[in-house]
């Protein structure tokens, strides 16, 4: 059998060889700025339904690989799909953004379920498939999920905010309920990832760059059991790839 190194250059890099044309890809290859993916989007009810439709979630994933030839093929999805198949509310509203039902106090969150719920996510692993059914020998798979602390911000404030205050009070005030959902987080996160089985995982931590120094301790002691759940993958090999300050945290 042929290694995959042998075929894609992606993986040749990573794994410490060079290339005479560097690979390529970009975060949000997939989305918008193509007129091929808005003519899906709006035959879609909503973005979160867009997402969860695997026939057009694996259309747009692969939109960018047939029209640049990128390297890598990220899954289109959203980093919210984690609390959803936790049980929050998660709703788009046009112009608006996402919006969460808070987890304004430690009471909220009775509502979550104690594992993430694959029957909810099992719309994302068909895309999968059929991203790797159509997907060039060439072309490295690019697993995608939200890191634990960009996921916690939006999960306690109940949508997206500019300096992530009520998380980081939230986490200040309830240091122990805090560190409970990361926990929470970085479990199911790490089984959303394994369910991918991508040679490459991209956590996405793109509120990183405002974690304090208290609250980063919290969330590092979590990182244990991340790599745990890496070691544990059937998966060839695991690749974390982090936005910002986030590979201080999860390194």
């Amino acid at each position: 059998m042929t290694s995959p190194l042998v075929r894609k250059p992606l993986l040749r890099v990573l794994a410490g060889q060079r290339e005479a044309i560097p690979p390529l890809w970009l975060m949000r290859q997939a989305g918008r700025y193509l007129p091929e993916y808005r003519a899906l989007r709006k035959q879609a009810a909503g973005f979160l339904d867009l997402c969860f439709d695997p026939k057009r979630a694996a259309e747009i994933t692969l939109q960018p690989i047939r029209r640049f030839g990128f390297d890598a093929a990220i899954l289109f999805s959203d980093i919210l799909a984690v609390p959803h198949a936790l049980g929050q509310r998660v709703n788009f509203v046009e112009g608006e953004g996402p919006q969460l039902d808070a987890l304004k106090d430690p009471d909220a969150f009775v509502a979550l379920r104690a594992e993430v719920d694959h029957a909810v996510l099992a719309p994302v692993y068909e895309a999968i498939a059929r991203v790797r059914q159509d997907l060039p020998p060439a072309v490295t798979f690019l697993g995608f999920c939200g890191a634990p602390w960009t996921l916690a911000t939006y999960m306690i404030a109940g949508r997206g905010t500019p300096d992530q205050l009520p998380a980081r009070l939230f986490a200040y005030e309830q240091p122990e309920a805090f560190a409970t959902l990361i926990d929470l987080l970085v479990e199911a996160s790490a089984s959303y990832l394994v369910r991918q089985c991508g040679r490459i995982q991209y956590l996405s931590n793109s509120r990183a760059g405002r974690i304090p120094a208290q609250v980063s301790k919290i969330c590092t002691a979590s990182t244990p059991a991340l790599k745990a759940s890496r070691r544990n993958s059937r998966c060839a090999r695991d690749w974390l790839s982090t936005r910002g300050a986030a590979q201080s945290q999860f390194a």
